[in-house]
């Protein structure tokens, strides 16, 4: 399907322009070119699907622009530096470390310019100041860029912000499980009432209960760490939670430890949380205790006597020679029963 075949279909479902032609300014996220197979027939199934995704998601942009302008609302052009962010942080990507299609939009809008606009509302009255209320990775690729940010200025409360920041991000990128347990996290920390974060994030009272408690569980600077992690779920977050909350504090000092290794800091987000995982659920092996030291005339120890309780055994070094410890051990039976045999003995002298 060409270009302009695509324009046509879109057209059709809105019987004419979508909007426009000032408003108009395609924004498209670059998809891969599909490797070569040699099969010709699953190319273009995977071409078919590619063509039909991308038909619907401009079709719902396209619907979504028509709908602001239909209710009057401008897009106007903003210079990055006079928005803040949302009050409340709903991801832990850090650029493109741990978002690699971050700089796939920042291309795409570079060449083909911002398609979807951001929502702001007014920071105050008679401030020349805005506040996201959705679209934040546009509005960092605009920084990136340089460039002013189209946007929709709507007036705003703090529930009717907070439910567009939940309803953008179902719709467009998901939210990784920890970033939702965060996000939930801090709006009831903020006041909110749950069933309105419960809104925000599309999700049941039960499913709400685990997001907090992971985000209870698990200490924010580690979370922090981690990263987003997008391929670790509920279940392995709920266990790893499960380590601090049932730990003796020893688990933070494990975390800390392996957060400042290089591995740790090289690694992908989803590696990074298997790292500090598996440091937490590994035994730490207990000191052996050092013992008695048995020693040779040159000082040498050739072995240890170790005691534990009532119990005491005798662990020989690895240089030992085996018919030495087969000699100790004849003569240690031999020894011990004549050490019965002598105890015996004097007991019966006793009157």
């Amino acid at each position: 399907m060409t270009g302009r075949d695509r324009k046509n279909s879109i057209k059709s479902l809105f019987g004419g322009d979508i909007v426009p032609a000032e408003a108009r300014a395609p924004e498209t996220k670059s998809l891969p070119a599909a490797p070569e197979t040699g099969r010709a027939s699953s190319g273009a199934v995977k071409a078919m699907g590619l063509t039909l995704s991308s038909l619907t998601r401009e079709a719902e942009e396209a619907r979504a622009l028509r709908q602001t302008l239909e209710e009057g609302e401008r897009i106007v052009a903003l210079d990055t530096d006079r928005i803040d962010r949302s009050f409340v942080n709903d991801r832990l990507s850090d650029a493109e470390r741990d978002d690699p299609d971050f700089l796939t939009l920042v291309e795409s809008m570079r060449e083909n310019g911002q398609q979807v606009p951001i929502l702001v509302r007014p920071a105050g009255e008679g401030s020349d100041r805005y506040q996201i209320a959705y679209g934040h990775r546009r509005f960092r690729a605009a920084q990136r860029l340089g460039q002013p940010v189209r946007a929709i200025v709507r007036p705003l409360s703090d529930d009717e912000l907070v439910l567009a920041q939940g309803k953008e991000n179902a719709e467009r990128r998901n939210l990784s499980f920890i970033e939702r347990a965060l996000f939930a996290h801090a709006l009831v920390a903020r006041g909110f009432e749950r069933k309105l974060v419960g809104d925000a994030l599309a999700v049941q009272k039960s499913e709400l209960s685990r997001l907090l408690q992971v985000a209870d569980a698990v200490p924010l600077r580690f979370v922090r760490d981690i990263g987003p992690a997008p391929k670790v779920g509920r279940e392995r977050w709920m266990a790893f939670g499960a380590l601090f909350a049932s730990g003796n504090g020893a688990e933070i000092e494990k975390a800390t430890d392996e957060v400042s290794s290089g591995r740790f800091q090289a690694a992908s987000s989803d590696t990074r949380f298997q790292l500090l995982f598996d440091r937490l659920t590994r035994r730490t092996k207990k000191a052996a205790a050092a013992g008695e030291a048995l020693t040779r005339p040159d000082g040498a120890v050739f072995a240890r006597l170790e005691r534990k309780g009532k119990s005491a055994r005798i662990a020989f070094a690895p240089d030992v020679d085996a018919d030495f410890i087969a000699a100790v051990t004849g003569r240690l039976q031999a020894d011990y029963a004549a050490f019965l045999a002598a105890r015996k003995g004097a007991a019966g002298e006793k009157p």
